[in-house]
């Protein structure tokens, strides 16, 4: 079965997103072929967590030595808050044990956490060694592992720690899927409503459209199939403009903001990363209706749309909203000491912009404070 190729045209290190079920099995046959122009070696380093590997490790591992790696497994526990740089030591323990060289391979198999810590840890191996993305998760696929952006927390803020490194591949295999809990698909459901408002309002449209979208089962399999390719091929885009986020690339970044804050403030463990882009969006919506920027209607679209996913509308309880404020000092788009805020205009349409009071911040973030 032929997958279907998803260009990242980077003029220093172009690759494929190869898209296409039962993927997986053909690990190996892309990573040899042509889909990946790169000359690697021979020696290939997977690395999982527990319960992604029991159920897909043995796949990918059969699917490489197939093709004449040599293979080794790290298994690294799952979790955000295990996203730090004592966990991609243990990843360069292993690169050292494995004795892996500058052509080595490290492949990531797993969703977002693992997709981060082992894309960087190949960036800071030996000055940076190739990394594969195999996504097991709808959010890696459609957003974390596309687009090279790899990195760890810190204790006081969200991927602080971190590089630009490109993939050799990003396989996306659409099967795996199947065991992934309800409430990570929902996770990920908040990333491709980011896509609708920011890129595609067709999309958006599709969505909306849709009998119901808070669990893959029910999913028209057509839709999945949209969300999968035009998440890739919107960031695709994106990247191949931008790739280290000089400008457009910041887009992609709506809804995360306030996200990333509450996520930070609440240690990783309250909220999954898409629970907080969801808060993020709603908060980022509400503000452009504020400024006068964005109508309520569409507003209220977006807002129906994210409720709809089984996603979270209000700040957690507990979550102070100078807390909030404080920890928006920190973020990495913070630029002269001004927080840059990504706001839509239209469904479709956002704009990147520091000019955003904080008493409208202050405002907007009281109104969704959640009941105590």
């Amino acid at each position: 079965m032929s997958d279907r190729l998803i260009p990242v045209p980077l003029p220093e290190q172009p690759y494929n997103i190869a898209v296409g079920a039962g993927a997986l099995e053909r690990l190996g046959a892309l990573l040899t072929g042509p889909e990946t122009p790169a000359k690697l070696g021979r020696k290939a380093l997977l690395v999982s967590n527990p319960t992604i590997f029991r159920h897909y490790g043995d796949r990918a591992l059969r699917s490489l030595q197939q093709a004449g790696f040599e293979t080794r497994q790290l298994i690294l526990p799952a979790g955000e808050r295990y996203k730090t740089p004592a966990t991609v030591l243990k990843i360069h323990d292993a690169a050292l044990e494995m004795r892996l060289e500058r052509s080595s391979l490290m492949v990531a198999l797993g969703g977002g956490v693992i997709g981060d810590m082992t894309g960087f840890a190949a960036a800071t191996w030996l000055r940076g060694i190739h990394v594969a993305q195999v996504p097991t998760s709808l959010l890696a696929m459609v957003d974390a592992a596309i687009g090279g952006k790899t990195g760890v927390n810190h204790p006081r803020g969200k991927n602080l720690i971190g590089a630009f490194h490109q993939p050799r591949l990003v396989l996306i295999d659409p099967e795996v899927l199947a065991t992934l809990p309800v409430r990570e698909f929902r996770s990920g459901m908040a990333e491709v409503i980011k896509y609708g408002v920011i890129w595609s309002r067709g999309l958006f449209e599709a969505l909306e459209a849709a009998p119901r979208l808070d669990r893959q089962r029910g999913l028209d399999p057509a839709l999945l199939t949209r969300i999968l390719d035009e998440s890739a091929r919107a960031k695709a885009e994106v990247v191949s403009q931008d790739e280290k986020e000089g400008g457009l690339r910041a887009i992609l970044n709506y809804g995360h903001t306030i996200g990333h804050a509450i996520e930070s403030l609440t240690n990783y463990k309250l909220i999954t990363h898409g629970e907080g882009v969801a808060i993020g969006m709603v908060a980022a919506g509400r503000i452009a209706v504020e400024l006068g920027m964005w109508s309520a209607a569409e507003c209220d679209r977006q807002d129906a749309l994210i409720a709809r996913c089984g996603l979270p509308t209000r700040i957690p309880a507990g979550v102070a909203v100078e807390a909030i404020i404080d920890s928006l000092g920190l973020d990495k788009k913070v630029k002269a000491g001004k927080v840059r805020f990504i706001l839509p205009e239209g469904i479709g349409r956002v704009v990147i912009t520091d000019q955003v009071p904080n008493e409208v911040i202050r405002s907007v973030l009281g109104g969704l404070l959640s009941e105590a």
